[in-house]
């Protein structure tokens, strides 16, 4: 008995990942988004009787199958017992605004529709790009309010008031579940892709010290921009250029960290860690993208990732510089200079980049500082330590500052300062 509830234990996790978001969003699409809560509380209810039920009489042969039935069952009960549901949803259901019970079918077809529905209705212009992250966090990936509030590094109460205010937009908003037209679609899906990307961004570069979240999320995010192109209308060069940036990035996260837990800067990753299979579905993806004359800034990512996944290549940071080159044209940001700097320090030396990174003033930038400490590191000792602490000052990851720390050492092994580094610090 105890080893099949351990068994239980270990299953239920992975399915609730995979699972639940699909049934809940076959469940709003019946619904409507302005009942999304009594569908996550069916889909909960749903993992509640199979955590209760698998414990006693045995994992069944096809749980995924048996989850589905389950949840349709409870559902045709809620209509049956419900009064909310009789007065103000059945009208509806009538009019035909909804589907009707009868036709209602977790079928693969309804699952992927309902999926890539819920992703449009999610990324809701009305709300902020940091509340778009956290839903889509929670209601496209089923992480927890917890979860989410280590990935941002921020209190589960702020989480929750974000998450209150995103939903109450997201269930007065009018978007349809059912029949997602092709104007739907082209008004929304620059939303969709650039929440798909930060969601992906918040697990590449993410400040927690957590690797489980942290792998989570671009994966999470993968699984999604999958979902985009499995239908015609959102199978766009656009969007096989972001799985193919994702794919890209994801094939170095096991190299970017240590054994021991530390950052790994790229120039000292072992290449023979990246995933070969990952860079070659990222180059699938990438030469789907230019299927069309359009050059977007998730194409030129893209190919920057591209050269960051080949190791061996004399000409590598001349391609990468000039796809920086042609990225501040396309979509600028200080973040994206700051990036540039890099390659052009590959390409025309420390010196120049020195010069054009002190030109972008990004002070209250812990990259900015930690890029600097790096340039100056051969040049001026004291210089790329005065940097390296601004940026352990600045920055809120343990793993960084851990990191940070270690390259002081490096430099100034007899430092007084460091080694009474908690009083600093």
């Amino acid at each position: 008995m105890q080893e099949q509830a351990n068994s239980v234990e270990q299953l239920l996790p992975h399915l609730f990942r995979q699972e639940y978001t699909k049934m809940t969003a076959v469940l709003c699409r019946h619904f409507g988004m302005k009942y999304i809560e009594i569908a996550e509380d069916i889909a909960s209810d749903t993992f509640l009787k199979a955590s209760e039920n698998w414990a006693i009489n045995g994992i069944p042969k096809n749980p995924a199958a048996w989850l589905y039935t389950v949840a349709k069952n409870k559902t045709k009960d809620h209509f049956k017992r419900a009064a909310i549901f009789e007065n103000q949803v059945r009208n509806e259901l009538i009019k035909g605004k909804l589907q009707e019970e009868q036709h209602f079918e977790f079928d693969s077809q309804q699952i992927a529709d309902s999926q890539l529905a819920m992703i449009f209705a999610v990324c809701n212009p009305a709300n902020s790009a940091e509340a778009q992250i956290c839903l889509a966090l929670q209601i496209l990936c089923g992480f927890s309010v917890e979860e989410i509030a280590n990935a941002f590094l921020a209190k589960p109460e702020t989480i929750k008031k974000r998450l209150l205010r995103a939903r109450a937009n997201l269930r007065n908003d009018s978007f349809q579940l059912i029949n997602l037209t092709e104007a739907d679609i082209k008004s929304r899906i620059e939303t969709v892709l650039k929440t798909l990307y930060l969601v992906f961004n918040e697990g590449y570069f993410s400040k927690t010290n957590d690797q489980l979240i942290r792998k989570d999320l671009c994966s999470e995010a993968v699984r999604l921009a999958l979902v985009l192109l499995e239908n015609p209308l959102t199978n766009t060069p656009k969007s096989n250029a972001l799985l193919a940036l994702m794919c890209y990035q994801s094939s170095r996260l096991d190299a970017r960290i240590s054994h021991t837990g530390e950052a790994i800067a790229y120039g000292q990753q072992d290449s023979r860690l990246w995933d070969q299979s990952l860079i070659d579905r990222g180059n699938y993806y990438l030469i789907n993208a230019f299927d069309g004359p359009e050059i977007s800034k998730y194409h030129l990512e893209a190919g920057i990732a591209y050269w960051h996944s080949t190791p061996a290549d004399e000409t590598k940071w001349q391609h990468i510089l000039q796809l920086y080159d042609q990225l501040m044209i396309t979509a600028y940001s200080p973040i994206i200079a700051l990036n540039r700097t890099f390659a052009l320090a590959k390409v025309h030396g420390y010196e120049k980049a020195i010069s054009e990174a002190e030109k972008l003033d990004m002070n209250d930038s812990n990259y900015y500082h930690q890029l600097l400490g790096y340039l100056y590191a051969d040049k001026d000792v004291e210089k790329a330590i005065h940097h390296y602490r601004l940026a352990i000052k600045m920055t809120r990851s343990k793993v960084e500052q851990q990191t940070l720390m270690k390259e002081i050492k490096r430099l100034s092994p007899s430092d007084q300062i460091y080694r009474n580094k908690g009083k600093q610090f």
